[in-house]
């Protein structure tokens, strides 16, 4: 039997699991399980504890499903666990370095105790010091084991569950489980300390929890807040039936409605239906208020009072909560110009618009990406639905004619924003934009990150600078609902780059339903219509942006290129988003396609692609067509822009430093041969997880139609998928 069971929920976090695992895993005291709990085996989650297990016999996952809650998978971890002491570890927390060691010293001076107090830190996400609020919880306490008797004040429910180790055999001997629904820590911190007989403390931080910067469950809005009168009741219930001696009755009511009240009187976390939970508050505190409890001094004790005689009128009016609704205009942000700012204002008065959603792409530069076929797809799924694409100006003309559209600016460009349900973007709308309750606001992304993104750019200043405010950032970040993922990578490192309270959509990227949905006559007709010659090899070239460069460089000679690699070979030049609007590039075997309005009809006309550090590569690998990688400045772009893997390590094809390397993959055949149809293999694997050719249905019935997501079409196995044919296979018909 191993001394300590480390169950770790992962649901939400698995982007910084690593972090979790990795701290318990480097501990110097070895005799533990590990055992991270998993949604379900696919889940993003599932494939880093995967790894682990493959490491580390320490480790087994188990699953729990996420409409169990945090709950349901500590029981589970429970359930599955044989150590002797049990310790609870946020999926996002870590363990201090000789945290094990502490705690098994202690305990081994305290004897078999049912639970073990210990300091935890809070760490702030973003920047700050960490506080060690049990440092301040736990009341001074004896030298060794005591009974919870002598130390009354430690009612167990002001400490997260992660604060303490648990005896097994005493959880199990005494059926201890975490209670359903949130506030979970409340109800079983309570329970624990009712049934323990025999405590002890120790003075060391043992857990460094991560300050979530969208807080914990307590600080958000929503009908949730009612269950944390369940948990109430059950604690205080659950005394009464054991009898609790006054004395150690009264603190653990203080306690409990201590957080009740906060609630209650907090204008923003009951946003409906704060009269009902007063009244049952109240209900609870007549029925089991102690009758030694003494009500406390000042305005507390107002609302102490107040509570006991369900006088919820007063209460409100004490604590101001009438004020939450001032008018919010007055603090909006301001768009520019006054008569658009008054405009926006009286839009935002009236109701939304249940049948209106809004677009936009690239910060309005016209009909594509994510947003332009997810819009198609709703005319065809939600014909009901009115949709207007956002476009800048200069970018009106190239809006197909039976698309609405507003242009970025005008009067109907504000008003369609203030009053549509529904707003998709691949990147975000205005710092003005307002997110109304009751709208549903979708980022769709635009690619893969393999270079840093979100406020994972903070530690590199060129592109710091470049981004601009964090803080307005995460504004805009906070209005999402939704963001979509293409793969479990996405999925992990989104969640960092983004934290935020937003739900994610594992289902694929819409633009690239059409790799898999495009025919050869697509691919044959794209190919004429951008004047790629009958017979040619079109190799795609699509470099990124580079942040410490301030124009456009392709970092090849092409022309040289072409004639090196072989008579057959044209070359496809699609400069980054940012550099298309200046003169076209095309001369001799180069054609420049970076004005081409569709990246995804140029990837489906190519027969290869040659990148460096572009997120194009995670699409057009879709398509099962030869990757190869010209890195010649790797190591600068590592270090200036920050990347979340080595792709040295893990490319989709060959790697080429110099053009002469380049240009000898080409020549050589090597481009196409199996050493890069292996790589690409794997990288598809790893990247291609959601994009099947049903993801735009997939995201219309979930975000604009409101379909539950066990109705949402599953994808496809990558195995089973076949992608449109490349050029090769529509000229030997």
């Amino acid at each position: 039997m191993p001394r300590f069971s480390i169950i770790v929920p992962s649901h939400g976090v698995a982007g910084r699991l690593s972090q979790a695992l990795d701290s318990v895993l480097a501990q110097s005291f070895g005799d533990f399980e590990l055992i991270p709990v998993c949604d379900a085996p696919d889940a993003p989650a599932a494939d880093v504890t995967a790894g682990y297990a493959e490491r580390d016999s320490r480790v087994s996952p188990v699953h729990s499903p996420p409409s169990a809650g945090l709950a349901g998978a500590r029981n589970a971890g429970m359930r599955a666990a044989t150590g002797a002491y049990l310790l609870f570890l946020d999926g996002d927390d870590t363990l201090a370095p000789g945290a094990l060691t502490a705690l098994d010293t202690r305990l081994t001076e305290t004897g078999d105790v049912d639970v073990l107090y210990a300091e935890h830190e809070r760490v702030p996400w973003w920047d700050g010091e960490p506080t060690n609020p049990a440092e301040l919880l736990l009341p001074k306490t004896p030298a060794g084991p005591f009974a919870l008797d002598q130390v009354p004040q430690l009612t167990g429910v002001q400490l997260p569950a992660w604060s303490a180790v648990y005896r097994r055999a005493f959880l199990v001997g005494h059926q201890l489980t975490f209670p359903d629904g949130h506030f979970t820590d409340v109800g079983f911190g309570g329970l624990v300390v009712l049934r323990a007989e025999k405590a002890a403390v120790l003075r060391q931080v043992v857990v460094r929890h991560l300050a979530r910067r969208q807080g914990n469950r307590l600080s958000l809005p929503g009908a949730h807040h009612l269950e944390l009168l369940d948990q109430t009741e059950l604690v205080l219930t659950r005394a009464a039936e054991l009898g609790l001696h006054e004395e150690r009755l009264v603190p653990l009511f203080d306690h409990l409605f201590a957080t009740v009240l906060k609630t209650a009187a907090h204008p923003r976390r009951l946003r409906t239906g704060r009269r009902a939970f007063f009244r049952r508050a109240s209900a609870l505190y007549r029925g089991h208020r102690p009758a030694g409890f003494r009500t406390p001094a000042g305005s507390l004790g107002v609302q102490h009072r107040l509570l006991a005689s369900g006088s919820y009128a007063a209460f409100r009016a004490l604590r101001g909560a009438n004020q939450s609704a001032v008018r919010a205009l007055e603090l909006l942000p301001r768009p520019r110009g006054l008569r658009t700012r008054l405009q926006y204002r009286r839009a935002l008065r009236r109701p939304l618009d249940p049948n209106l959603a809004v677009y936009c792409a690239y910060w309005g530069r016209g009909y594509a990406c994510n947003p332009a076929a997810i819009h198609a797809k709703a005319r065809e799924l939600a014909p009901h639905i009115r949709s207007v694409f956002l476009v800048e100006p200069d970018q009106a003309h190239t809006v197909p004619k039976d698309i609405e559209y507003a242009v970025i600016g005008t009067a109907k460009y504000w008003d369609v924003l203030a009053r549509a349900k529904y707003l998709i973007n691949n990147a975000n709308f205005a710092d003005a934009v307002v997110k109304r309750e009751g709208s549903v606001h979708l980022s769709t992304q635009h690619g893969t990150p393999l270079k840093k993104m979100g406020v994972d750019q903070a530690t590199y200043p060129v592109v710091a600078a470049a981004t601009g405010s964090f803080t307005k950032l995460l504004a805009r970040v906070d209005r999402w609902d939704y963001n979509l993922t293409s793969n479990a990578h996405s999925t992990q490192m989104w969640e960092r780059a983004f934290p935020a309270a937003h739900e994610t959509l594992e289902y694929g990227y819409p633009r690239n339903d059409v790799y898999y949905t495009a025919t050869a006559h697509d691919v044959a007709r794209i190919r004429q219509e951008l004047g790629i010659p009958e017979g040619k090899t079109a190799v795609l070239y699509a470099p990124t942006h580079r942040d410490y460069h301030t124009g456009f460089e392709t970092g090849l000679d092409l022309e040289a290129f072409c004639e090196e690699a072989g008579e057959d070979v044209v070359v496809l030049l699609r400069a980054h988003y940012f550099y298309d609007k200046g003169a076209a590039r095309t001369t001799g075997r180069i054609i420049d396609v970076t004005a081409h309005r569709s990246s995804e009809d140029v990837c489906l006309a190519a027969d290869a692609l040659i990148t460096d550090y572009s997120s194009i590569m995670f699409d057009y690998a879709n398509l099962d067509r030869p990757v190869v990688v010209y890195a010649d400045d790797w190591d600068v772009y590592r270090e200036t822009r920050g990347v979340y893997f080595d792709l040295m390590e893990h490319p989709p094809g060959p790697v080429a430093r110099t053009p002469g390397e380049l240009a000898r993959i080409f020549r050589d055949g090597s481009w196409a041969g199996p050493e890069s149809t292996a790589a690409r293999a794997a990288f598809r694997e790893r990247f291609c997880g959601f994009d099947d050719g049903r993801a735009a249905e997939r995201v219309v019935r979930r975000v604009l139609l409101g379909e539950p997501p066990e109705s949402i079409p599953p994808v496809i196995p990558l195995a089973e998928r076949v992608p449109a044919p490349a050029a090769t296979l529509v000229r030997s018909r």
